[in-house]
């Protein structure tokens, strides 16, 4: 007699572990830190051609489009690959802000033109709610007076490469904006590889595509859960090349890297970072499945974002005064670390939400 295992299989199939190489592949041939660090010193630091090869070489805006709406199909488990090679390299390219959080908003609409276009990353979409917000939580809106949209939204990231922003306003519609029909104010970022913008809308002619508030909570919900994969990349990279380091660097005619007290906090890293892995695939797999999403993105952000500070702290420290130059990549690593660390969320937050969905509120 043979029973069906109803726990999900958090391990990475050979499909996965594929686009995992392609992705990797290909950020290794176009997404060198050195490249990364001159573009965030420009005024310019989106990649677009890097997108471009993401976007028209492999299709993977579209992962997360069902193909009869154009897109590939395919599950949040695969975006998650996606997002966690995005993260080893510090990829300066819109996919969470558009290939996750606005086609998800759009999923919850019938705006069929708007996914296709964003599923084939001919253009780029930017939902127009705070980077911070966390999923259930208030967001900013929108004014509607005579038929046109008025108002100012903070926090909006990769505003200044979005094609269209969606806007949600105080009708209760989420309405699609042309960027070229809005003022977008840069803001000082500490993660300049995903700058956020102030976006001023005055008489902005919109689109209504549908309600706000299921479009929003469901974009905020996959943006939250698949960032842990983001975080995860973060992670890895940091723990990988800081034990590659230390295995090189040499004091007294000895690798580093043998000696104890380094061991034990490499080791306490390696535990945490595995343990984060896992929380960042159960949420991948919950957001693929519909099941315990809520619960596994709360556990996965509440999670996360620690463990991926503290990697890149670790990174910084252990490789010593090179890790505190600007030529090195280690900063990139823990000012992507830091910034995603409110990103949809405080820790706080989510472990406050976790709390209620398990009906253990705090005292």
């Amino acid at each position: 007699m043979s029973t069906t295992s109803t726990q999900p299989d958090l391990l990475y199939s050979e499909e996965e572990e594929a686009l995992r190489a392609a992705v990797r592949d290909l950020l290794t041939d176009h997404c060198d830190p050195a490249g990364v660090i001159a573009r965030i010193e420009s005024d310019a630091p989106h990649d677009l051609a890097l997108w471009k090869s993401l976007t028209d070489g492999m299709g993977l805006a579209g992962l997360l489009v069902p193909e009869d709406l154009g897109g590939q199909g395919a599950t949040h488990r695969e975006a998650a690959v996606v997002l966690e090679e995005l993260g080893r390299a510090v990829a300066p390219v819109p996919y969470l802000t558009s290939a996750v959080v606005a086609t998800e908003a759009l999923l919850a609409t019938d705006a069929a033109d708007l996914l296709g276009e964003l599923a084939s990353g001919r253009r780029i979409g930017a939902l127009a709610v705070g980077l911070h917000v966390a999923p259930g939580g208030a967001f900013g809106t929108a004014r509607v007076e005579n038929g046109t949209l008025h108002g100012e939204l903070t926090g909006i990231a990769d505003a200044a490469v979005a094609d269209v922003l969606l806007v949600p306003a105080d009708d209760g519609g989420l309405y699609a904006v042309e960027s070229d029909a809005v003022t977008v104010t840069p803001q000082a970022s500490l993660d300049l590889t995903r700058p956020v913008a102030t976006v001023t809308l005055d008489g902005a002619p919109g689109r209504r595509l549908g309600d706000a508030g299921p479009a929003v909570r469901r974009a905020l919900r996959a943006g939250a859960g698949l960032l842990a994969s983001e975080q995860l990349g973060v992670a890895d990279w940091a723990l990988t090349e800081t034990v590659r380091y230390l295995k090189e660097r040499k004091q007294f005619n000895r690798p580093v890297g043998g000696f104890q007290a380094l061991k034990h906090r490499l080791a306490q890293l390696w535990l945490e970072v595995v343990s984060l892995r896992a929380a960042a695939r159960g949420a991948a797999d919950a957001l693929s499945t519909g099941e315990d999403t809520e619960v596994a993105v709360a556990v996965a952000q509440a999670y996360a974002a620690p463990v991926a500070v503290r990697a890149a702290e670790e990174a910084v420290q252990l490789h010593g005064g090179i890790g505190m130059t600007w030529e090195h990549p280690a900063h990139l690593y823990l000012k992507r670390a830091k910034a995603d660390s409110i990103a949809h969320g405080t820790p706080g937050a989510h472990r406050e939400a976790l709390a209620e969905l398990a009906d253990l509120p705090a005292p």
